[in-house]
């Protein structure tokens, strides 16, 4: 791709860009959310018409009109929101939209299931084409977009943040499958906010910032803080900002909570203006114990206190009047509302706040929707536009937005930079740093060892739904974090 540029309206999103890849290499696509990379990867998977540029396939120069053109010319794009669906088995997902029929103009089902066995054989994938989607994990979803791909002959795959909601050992599934494209000589362009990964995972580097291609070259004479520097035209802090907190005010305790296989006989005080983490390996039920804990879900036995009184939360509705937030894990299903614009979705939680006998005060809605723009940076058009016209960064500070307005006592972050960039991520740690000197209680539920160590002042452990143990000060390292998380003791 050559001198591609590429506007909405006045605002010009690709400046003069080029991308080179060769068969067999990993090209690592980074930047911030907003920098381009997901407008220049539509460009070439014929999503978006370029305004001006070149795009060269094997030496000649190719023109898509649409999607199909792309994936005809070898362009394969596997999504962050994966394209199956849940409900047929695989063999069939193999085929959407290109359906084999025989002569009597029903689906050839023999051959769809007889195809998907042989790329699967030469791919050395080990599932069962009858198998249903739904019944699969992240990672095999995954693998099975790849597999659609390489059964269309693509020559180039675009992997956009496909390892953002897999575990550890799911994305060494992932990365494993991308080893055998690069022997089929598949070109992959991995778009991804995880620097780790693509220090690990790829050949070579480009890197975007405000739509211009600023810096590129191999992996291997690069640091992760060279990365970070050149997608945020700065350099990134990486030091802790835990403090220790002489005076502390209890504002939430939870006695002996259990639910079913999610969590047992779980215990802990959260304490106002200090910030706790909650991490462990995923599976290990911090995400159900806070959701029953916000009445999303319910628990079966132990007490809620808020500032010492004991309380019943049966219903969300009754956690915000409680001064309870919580921001939750999936910002695609269940933080924001595609449907409404960005406005509507900042504001939906605080109309109770803004209403006079039932009719909503818009003048001090908008007044106070503007100010948490300001405060958080949040890079928009109009406020009337789509929240799918925001990049992921983006739209994450607009679900925070909406708890900040409602001035919670305790929020509950769960994995609040995830699908994030880094410096979208220090505009968060620096929100949440902001909430703890107007006395909030802040919960941090997060995977990332290096984001618990970074941001909070102590932090509980969970390992099958107990609570293995507590860190804080010199205690809070990845080694210790990764040693409760995995059912070890500190003593």
């Amino acid at each position: 791709m050559t001198n591609i540029y590429k506007s909405f309206g006045e605002n010009e999103v690709l400046k003069d860009v080029f991308l080179n890849i060769r068969g067999g290499e990993v090209l690592a696509l980074i930047g911030e959310n907003g920098a381009g990379k997901s407008t220049l990867m539509n460009i070439l998977g014929g999503v978006l018409p370029m305004d001006s540029g070149k795009i060269m396939i094997d030496g000649k120069e190719s023109v898509f009109q649409d999607p199909k053109h792309s994936m005809e010319a070898g362009i394969a794009f596997i999504h962050q929101e994966l394209n199956l669906i849940n409900d047929l088995p695989i063999y069939e997902n193999m085929f959407i939209g290109r359906e084999p029929k025989t002569k009597h103009g029903t689906l050839d089902l023999e051959r769809m299931l007889k195809e998907t066995q042989e790329v699967f054989i030469r791919m050395n994938i080990k599932l069962n084409p009858k198998a249903m989607v739904r019944d699969l994990d992240a990672s095999y979803k995954q693998i099975v977009e790849i597999a659609r791909a390489m059964m269309m002959n693509a020559s180039v795959i675009i992997m956009d943040e496909p390892t953002t909601s897999l575990t550890e050992t799911e994305i060494e599934r992932v990365f494993h499958m991308m080893k055998t494209l690069k022997e089929h000589n598949v070109g992959i362009i991995f778009i991804s906010h995880k620097l780790n990964e693509v220090m690990k995972i790829c050949d070579r580097y480009m890197v975007l910032r405000d739509g211009v291609l600023v810096g590129e070259g191999k992996i291997e004479d690069v640091s992760t803080d060279e990365l970070a520097r050149l997608m945020v035209g700065h350099a990134v802090r990486t030091e802790a900002l835990q403090r220790h907190i002489e005076k502390r005010e209890e504002v939430l305790r939870v006695e002996n909570l259990s639910k079913d296989n999610d969590f047992r006989d779980v215990s802990f005080t959260a304490y106002k203006g200090e910030i706790l983490g909650v991490t462990g390996l995923l599976g290990d039920g911090r995400s159900e114990l806070f959701l029953s804990i916000f009445g999303a879900d319910r628990y079966e036995s132990g007490q809620v206190y808020l500032e010492g009184k004991p309380v019943k939360i049966r219903s969300t509705v009754d956690a915000m009047k409680m001064g309870i937030g919580y921001l939750p894990r999936n910002r695609k299903e269940n933080g924001i509302l595609k449907d409404m614009n960005i406005y509507e979705n900042a504001s939906i939680v605080t109309w109770p706040k803004f209403a006079k006998r039932g009719i909503i005060d818009r003048r001090t809605q908008v007044s106070e929707f503007e100010k948490q723009v300001r405060r958080l940076r949040i890079k928009m058009g109009r406020r009337t536009d789509s929240i799918n016209s925001l990049s992921g960064g983006n739209q994450q500070k607009v679900v925070l937005s909406k708890w900040l307005t409602a001035n919670p006592r305790i929020l509950v972050l769960d994995n609040p930079t995830q699908g994030v960039d880094v410096g979208a991520k220090e505009d968060i740690y620096d929100i949440i740093m902001d909430l703890i000197d107007d006395d909030i209680a802040v919960i941090v539920l997060s995977s990332e060892a290096q984001e618990i160590i970074r941001v909070c002042d102590r932090a509980l452990v969970m390992y099958h739904g107990n609570i293995q143990g507590e860190v804080r000060g010199e205690e809070m390292n990845e080694h210790n974090i990764m040693k409760l998380a995995t059912g070890g003791s500190l003593s």
